[in-house]
């Protein structure tokens, strides 16, 4: 095996067989698929892969940075919390995240999620750790707030720090106490939750809906967001839903200290929590309870995905801790996917923000799991050359995770007589019919995605750009879509993100009320939402601005890193004009690497993008990254652990140092505060004494955060 072996091979290789160049290069070639995978599903809401495709993506990404830490250096890949909160309702801060689950997809996936707690909390082989499971209900997430036993306020997930204030339509939902009942209760308890509807319920309002000429929804989970989200109360209170109590966030005073018992506790103060729950003790326990809840799910009158475990001491849960925004102690074991065959009419192909092209299958439209799907991704040049579709192939296609439509493979024996191999186009689909190039690998060979030469020329990522800018995660302008979004740019009305800023003043000479399709209503609508989103927070300034490899939490880390606009704008001009030690500073964060790095210095580097920047900047107020902890000694200090930590592992030092405010580095440089030193440590240590660093033992370090 030579280290010229082409990507493709490389990327079916075991990661203890691979050389140091070959991890490098497919550790390259990982980021680029993940990364290519969050845009479309985080940006353009149409993911390309099955949920546990991409967590096999993420687990050889981990695993070549396990076995050459050189390359930890690069952007770490976690799970998002869901949708920004619509401007249609007031803002909740949420006091303790709503955060999401990490997934699992195989029973492998649970077996290593127990594994790595034991890891974590350096348990013995036998020693037993105790889990809550319970199925994962298919509704909308809620936040319940209690002051002095009394209900004040209600609010949905929204993008995990902020959610939409629904007050007024929780107090309509039968299952939800307005006060707590029981002595002892908290004087500040918020109980979280799902609201759900169930099947017979849902099937009762969609006949309703229709014969009123009514929405009709697509399923019980849709229905139960749509009527939770009405301004009229009496509409929400029409609707039959439902509430499964199973967590909380801030509390006052804990009632328990175990999950079950918290569940328990629920029930006493007059919340309904799920009856199938269960403490399991072992992985066989876990994995034998969804077995059982998968052959149960098709007699349940509520909708699930999957099955949730936890880990059941609460001491242990806050020991985990988090990983980006998702806990450690927790995982959701969803459900296989459904599968159906259907007939391909054609195949067309989408431009990207980045100028990438898709082909999308075009489908003779078929029910999955209940809902009528009409197009999957075909991916890109390679994998449509490995399945060989042809249009009026027949073709099984699946819904993984109930969600995301995908080709699985080609039906030969149902192909029909003179059906030709799909050409890919050799130009952009654009009105420029720019060249397409195929991307270059890190080991010189041809790469699998294929990208429009037109840059910001091309009009189809143009208005991607301002798709992304818009999107739920970025600013999230209610009432300015896809839709909106084409045809404001195509009139010349929005051709950059500053232009949506002065939509108003111009709208005199625009009359957008008299523009088929608007009305003063809607106008007036679309303003306020504009107006409200002038502020925003750093991260999701940067996420917005579209720079690719810079995701959401690579935007967070940025954000973490530099604190305010002025200063990461600073460090990234620095960047683009070739300034090392400014490199140096970016490299030294966690979770960042060259991969990022060097998309931030094209990226601002390019004379196009710096106007379009500054116009922005100058519309809107950018909020400094929180600084949580305030009050603790390590709060906005960097440290760098290097060496065998002998107390706890490496990623507990990382969570406790990262709860308490401290900001954690991959490497030392002048702005390092700390470098903690275990038995073992190398040329960190050796350049921390070069650079005058503060050196403390595990010992001094752990005095210092207590």
């Amino acid at each position: 095996m030579t280290d010229a072996m082409p990507a493709k091979d490389i990327s079916k290789l075991p990661v203890e067989d691979l050389t140091a160049r070959q991890a490098k290069a497919e550790h390259a070639r990982l980021a680029v698929e993940i990364a290519a995978h969050d845009r479309r599903y985080y940006q353009e809401d149409a993911p390309t892969v099955s949920d546990a495709e991409y967590d096999k993506l993420r687990q050889r990404y981990g695993a070549i940075e396990a076995h050459f830490p050189q390359l930890r250096a690069a952007a770490s890949l976690t799970q998002r919390v869901g949708a920004a909160p619509s401007a249609r309702f007031a803002k909740v801060r949420h006091a303790v995240p709503m955060l999401s689950l990490d997934n699992a997809f195989a029973e492998a996936d649970v077996v290593d999620f127990v594994a790595r707690i034991r890891r974590f909390l350096r348990l013995a082989d036998d020693e037993e750790i105790v889990f809550s499971a319970e199925p994962k209900i298919d509704g909308l997430s809620m936040s319940l707030r209690y002051q002095d036993g009394a209900l004040v306020t209600g609010a949905t997930r929204g993008d995990g720090s902020d959610g939409e204030d629904v007050t007024a339509n929780v107090k309509t939902v039968k299952d939800i106490p307005h006060r707590l009942m029981g002595r002892g209760v908290p004087r500040v308890c918020e109980v979280r939750g799902e609201i759900y509807m169930t099947k017979r319920a849902f099937l009762a309002l969609n006949t309703r809906q229709a014969e009123a000429g009514g929405q009709v929804f697509a399923n019980p989970r849709n229905s139960a967001a749509g009527s939770l989200r009405q301004k009229d109360p009496s509409i929400t209170a029409s609707r039959p839903l439902g509430f499964f109590a199973y967590a909380w966030g801030e509390m006052s005073a804990m009632p328990a200290d175990t999950q079950s018992g918290m569940i328990k506790w629920f029930e006493t103060c007059g919340f309904k929590t799920n009856p199938l729950t269960k403490l399991c003790r072992s992985v066989e326990a876990l994995l034998r309870f969804h077995r059982e809840i998968e052959g149960e799910r098709a007699t349940l009158d509520y909708d699930i995905d999957g099955v949730v475990y936890k880990v059941d001491r609460l001491d242990w849960q806050e020991r985990l801790g988090f990983v980006s925004r998702s806990p450690r102690w927790a995982i959701a074991h969803k459900f296989p996917a459904e599968k159906a065959t259907t007939i391909v009419r054609d195949i067309e192909v989408q431009v990207g923000r980045t100028g990438a092209l898709t082909p999308v299958a075009k489908l003779e439209p078929v029910t999955v799991g209940g809902v009528v799907v009409q197009n999957a991704t075909l991916h890109n040049f390679d994998e449509i050359a490995r399945l060989d579709v042809r249009i009026g192939d027949t073709v099984r296609i699946q819904r993984a995770g109930d969600v995301i439509p995908q080709v699985l493979g080609v039906v030969l024996d149902k192909r029909p007589r003179g059906a030709k191999p799909y050409a890919f186009p050799t130009t952009c689909p654009c009105r420029l019919h720019t060249d397409v190039v195929r991307e270059q690998t890190v080991t010189g060979e041809q790469g699998a995605i294929a990208r429009c030469s037109g840059e910001f020329a091309c009009p189809y990522q143009a208005v991607e750009h301002l798709k992304h800018f818009v999107s739920r995660r970025a600013f999230d302008i209610d009432g300015l879509g896809e839709k909106q979004i084409e045809l404001f740019y195509e009139r010349g009305w929005v051709r950059e993100p500053a232009d949506i800023f002065t939509l108003q003043e111009r709208n005199a000479k625009i009359h957008l009320e008299e523009v088929e399709g608007f009305g003063e209503t809607s106008v007036r609508n679309l303003f306020g939402a504009i107006e409200a989103r002038r502020e925003i927070p750093l991260e999701r300034f940067i996420y917005a601005l579209g720079i690719r490899h810079v995701g959401e939490t690579t935007a967070v880390a940025l954000a973490r890193g530099y604190g305010t606009w002025d200063a990461f704008h600073a460090a990234c001009l620095k960047l683009a004009k070739g300034d090392a030690e400014t490199r140096e500073e970016m490299d030294a964060l966690d979770q960042i690497g060259d991969t990022v790095i060097d998309s931030l210095r094209d990226y601002f580097g390019e004379a196009h993008n710096r106007p379009r920047i500054e116009h922005l900047a100058a519309r809107v107020r950018i909020r400094d990254a929180e600084k949580p902890h305030a009050d603790s000694a390590v709060a906005g200090k960097t440290v760098v652990f290097t060496g065998t930590l002998e107390t706890m592992t490496r990623e507990e030092a990382k969570a406790s140092a990262e709860r308490l405010g401290a900001k954690v580095a991959g490497s030392v440089s002048k702005k390092t505060d700390y470098v903690v030193a275990g038995p073992g440590a190398g040329s960190k240590l050796g350049k921390a004494k070069e650079l005058g660093v503060t050196i403390l033992t595990e010992d001094e370090w752990a005095k210092l955060m207590r």
